[in-house]
């Protein structure tokens, strides 16, 4: 069996995972030059830094295993030091650490990613947008950006995230009812988006929490983390914070310039911790999410009836939790659909 997975997030990698093994060819396009997805990390000045997702949960005890045995090598890191709150007046609060486990890698989080895609025989294709679909007899037939043939496949999954994945299917060259029914489920998934800073700084920032939370979603910051609470993450007597601003916040700053935006973060996390020196960090980065969190998952079963077609779609936004965990075990369940074939 040929199969084609388009997207090599945590869904799109879990699914090449649940795949190994079984009677089947398995294509990965990615768009990007890396894998993982919103499970990202970057290098610089001698630091990583995890400026998507956070962590791994271990909520889900097929993940949780999955990290822990399969994954972990001498490299897992659990961050034992804890969450704490803080509301709309920026009133910080010892609480809210309900997550048994905060798992990432000493080089980061977008090794989880790497590390599912090196155990399977999958040909990853990255720098590669998959611009057109056709059904084609029995499979589907993919097109890249300029119209390149990019193979025929008997089994197709979809997991970016669900506006990306409704355009393809707008598109999709298939003339069944069906397939409108699934484009408007997968386009009525709507988001938030989050706009994350990261600043660093050449001296130690000594607090007793690994994180904030804003919990009363109030606030124009909604999370800044310590990533020196990371091992390997940070050189020791420095600090490196990443502040993932407020949706609303975000969505009205995704088109401004980058430095205003990350210096406007700088100054908002000073003022909710108490610090003038935050508001001048030596050195920044950021970036913008789009489609970080979703409101909600997708309503209905045409995504299920599709799979009677070879057509499936896998990723948070399925389940309605943007969560790596979530994501994983989406597109894990995916695979092992397809592989039932």
């Amino acid at each position: 069996m040929e199969v084609a997975i388009v997207g090599a997030g945590a869904a799109g990698a879990g699914a090449a995972y649940a795949l190994r093994g079984a009677d089947a060819d398995v294509t990965v396009f990615e768009r990007s030059s890396d894998v993982s997805g919103r499970a990202a990390t970057r290098r610089r000045n001698g630091c990583r830094y995890d400026y998507g997702a956070n962590y791994v949960k271990g909520d889900d005890p097929r993940v949780s295993r999955l990290v822990t045995e399969t994954l972990a090598a001498p490299a897992l890191v659990d961050v034992e030091t804890p969450v704490w709150t803080f509301d709309a007046a920026g009133a910080i609060e010892e609480g809210r650490d309900d997550d048994d486990h905060k798992w990432t890698y000493e080089a980061g989080i977008a090794g989880l990613g790497r590390r599912l895609l090196d155990r399977t025989d999958a040909t990853v294709e990255l720098e590669t947008r998959v611009g057109g679909i056709e059904r084609d007899g029995g499979g589907w037939t993919l097109a890249d950006a300029d119209g390149g043939n990019l193979g025929t496949y008997d089994a197709l999954l979809l997991t970016p995230p669900a506006p990306l994945t409704a355009a393809l299917l707008d598109g999709t060259a298939w003339d069944d009812g069906l397939r409108e029914e699934v484009r408007d489920a997968v386009a009525a998934v709507d988001y938030r988006s989050v706009y994350s800073a990261v600043l660093h700084y050449g001296f130690e920032l000594d607090r007793p929490w690994y994180a904030l939370v804003n919990t009363d979603r109030e606030h124009p910051v909604g999370w800044v983390s310590r990533e020196e609470e990371k091992r390997g993450h940070v050189p020791d007597g420095e600090s490196l914070l990443i502040a993932q601003m407020a949706p609303d916040w975000s969505a009205e700053r995704l088109g401004d310039d980058p430095d205003a935006v990350t210096a406007d973060a700088a100054r908002l996390v000073a003022d909710l911790l108490d610090d003038g020196r935050i508001a001048d960090p030596d050195w920044t980065d950021g970036r913008g999410w789009r489609y970080a969190l979703p409101n909600a998952g997708i309503e209905g079963d045409a995504h299920r009836r599709c799979e009677g077609h070879g057509l499936y779609v896998a990723g948070d936004w399925v389940v309605g939790e943007g969560r790596v965990h979530r994501a994983l075990r989406c597109g894990l369940d995916a695979g092992a659909r397809i592989a039932a074939r």
